[in-house]
This record gives structure tokens, sequence and C-alpha cells, in this order.
């Protein structure tokens, strides 16, 4: 047993069952014994491992998408450059490099993260310090300013809620104890406002997941971009509508069982993009496979070109890389971007309305 799981324990055992989404929460940032909270998570020597750790050529891609959207827009400056949840700062330092072809964008950038984990905000530090990065806890902490947004693999962190539907009523999931083992229940079925339209396109049986946090960060994001312009990528996995139980952990790169180490494994969940884009005030592109994306950005030219360099064991990685990168049996079609933008304006390069 994990020292978090006898706290949950003791918890359930004084105040009666949680909700996934409270479970989720303490999983990954209790103060002291929190998945994010308590390690670097990256990695061969972590538990996952992200698109920008995989290859430099991701971020430059979204970093020159950016870049076409400043230009676009008329180079406002000074700017916000941020990201959600920005791991180790590689996405940011690869974004940035690939920047600098397009004169004067990085020095109207001001660089701030959104990142709550004590021990990445000490990598980030590491690899962007020449940035002079601002730290934020959220994205309500913001200064206002034209906004130009990363979020990768940042959505499907934050704590869901999962609802069975039981007639036109649903039941919560929730987590209890069973001969004093951390285990699921449901609630009783009951009416859920915020659960009406999904009974058009459900079936009796079916789970669906909510995310409150996710909505209210869309909105804020849509905001800021409708407000003062900027443009937004969010590349994650999902679907255009939550359906089916998605709720899943990671250990040392394999899927163990979402209760067995709570605080030691990392917790996800499938994005709802459609959610997400109806929370949003600003235009939004068309939900579309990241390979597809990359390939539109051109990333197979970026490929050849760096392969040219290459040879043997490198050169065979840097193919897998790009491979694991697009291909649909890949990451290709299991991570889809959704891109934010003003009304009227074009969207991101390689996304569509």
């Amino acid at each position: 047993m994990t020292p978090l799981a006898e706290i949950l324990r003791r918890r359930i055992a004084a105040e009666g069952p949680m909700t996934v989404a409270e479970y989720m929460g303490l999983c990954l940032m209790h103060p002291q014994h929190g998945y994010y909270t308590t390690r670097d998570p990256l990695g061969a020597g972590g538990d996952f491992t992200t698109a920008p750790e995989i290859s430099q050529m991701f971020g430059e891609m979204l970093g020159l998408c950016l870049a076409q959207c400043w230009l676009e827009q008329g180079r406002p400056s000074p700017f916000l450059l941020s990201e959600l949840g920005p791991g180790r700062g590689t996405l940011m330092a690869d974004a940035l490099r690939a920047m600098r072809a397009v004169p004067g964008m990085v020095e109207a950038a001001e660089v701030h993260l959104v990142e709550a984990s004590p021990s990445l905000r000490t990598a980030q530090n590491a690899i962007l310090s020449d940035h002079a990065p601002v730290w934020r806890d959220s994205i309500a902490a913001l200064p206002e300013g034209p906004l130009f947004l990363l979020a990768n693999e940042f959505f499907d962190a934050l704590p869901v809620r999962q609802f069975l539907r039981v007639g036109d009523a649903w039941a919560e999931r929730v987590v209890g104890l069973q001969d004093g083992a951390l285990s699921f229940g449901l609630t009783e079925p009951a009416a859920q406002a915020a659960l009406s339209h999904r009974l058009d396109d459900t079936a009796e049986g079916d789970l669906v997941e909510t995310c409150s946090p996710a909505l209210g960060i869309s909105e804020e994001i849509g905001r800021r971009i409708a407000a003062h312009g900027g443009a937004a990528l969010v590349v994650d996995y999902g679907s255009a509508r939550s359906l089916g139980d998605t709720f899943q952990a990671l250990r040392r790169h394999e899927k163990v069982d979402p209760l067995a180490y709570p605080g030691e494994s990392d917790l996800t969940a499938h994005v709802d993009f459609g959610a997400l884009a109806e929370a949003a005030p600003c235009a939004h592109s068309a939900l579309t496979p990241q390979g597809v994306f990359l390939e539109r950005l051109g990333i197979t030219d970026r490929a050849r070109a760096l392969a040219a360099k290459l040879s043997g064991e490198a050169l065979d990685s840097h193919v897998a890389a790009h491979r694991r990168l697009t291909h649909p049996d890949e990451m290709g079609s299991l991570f889809k971007t959704l891109g934010f933008f003003p009304e009227g304006a074009t969207p991101p390069p390689g996304l569509q309305t």
C-alpha cells in the first residue's frame, strides 16, 4: 500500500466514498504524496514519454505554426507566449528555437509557464532560463494581452467525473472501500442538468465523463483570444465527444489498475474536445489527427533535412521518431489537435474550420 493509499482509505472510512475527480486530484496533486508534486514523470526513467521528448521536430512544428499566426495578426509586441503543463520545458525550448527564424518574434515574447509541480518548475528553469520565464499557478493568473498558447497532454490530466446512464438519470462512479481496499462503486441514479444534452446521443448503460476544470480553462483561453488576439494549439488524446470509460493509469510505461498505486502512477482520461470547443468564446478549428496536422506543417521535409546529417543508430532512431509522431498506428491518429483563434482570422496553419 502506498502512503497516499492509506490516507485515502482513512478519509473514505471517515467521510464516505469520493468522486473519481476527487480521487484523481488527490493522487496527482496531494502536497506530500501527489504524483506530480513529488517527481519528474517523463522519459525512460519515468512513467511515460510525450511527443516533445520523442523528437525536436514536434516543438519546432508547433512553434512555426504559432509564428505564422503571429505574423498574420500584425506582429503584436509584446505578447504572451504561454504553455499549460510544460513538462521539462522541452516543447517550449524547441518552439522558441524555431521562432528565431522569424525576425522580432522571440524578442517580443514574454514567456509564461502554467505549472503546479515544484519539481517540473526546476526542470523547466534549467532549459528556459535564458528566456526569463515567469511561472503561474493557473491561466487566470496570466496578465492580459495577446496570447499565443500551447497545451500538449495537459487536459488529459485534469480530474474527471464519471456518470453511468440509468434510464433518464445518471449514477455517478465513486471510489469507496470494499473489505478495506479501494474499490469503485456507484451512487443512486439522479438527474444531472449538465448532462441533459447527452440523453440524445447515449443509451442505457453508457458511461460519459465530464471535466469542469477543462471547460473553465478553455473558456478563459477563448476569452483572452477574443479580447486581445492570439492563438492556441491543444494537442492531446481524446475524441469529439466523451463516451465510455477512459480513466487509466500508467506506471513505468505500463498500464495498471487506477486504484493500485495512488500517488505513484500517472492518472489520465481522454479529452472531450467537443466540450472544449463549445466552452471557448472564440473561433475554433475542426478536430484534426496529430499526424495529419504535422504533415500539413511540413514535418516530413524537416525530417529529411535532419536525416541528411545522421547515420547508423542515430538515423534509425530519427526515422522511428518521425513514424511515432505521425503514423496512424502510433500517435498519429490517437492524438488530436484543436486550434483556437479570433473570429474572422485564418485558422492556424495545418488546421481547417
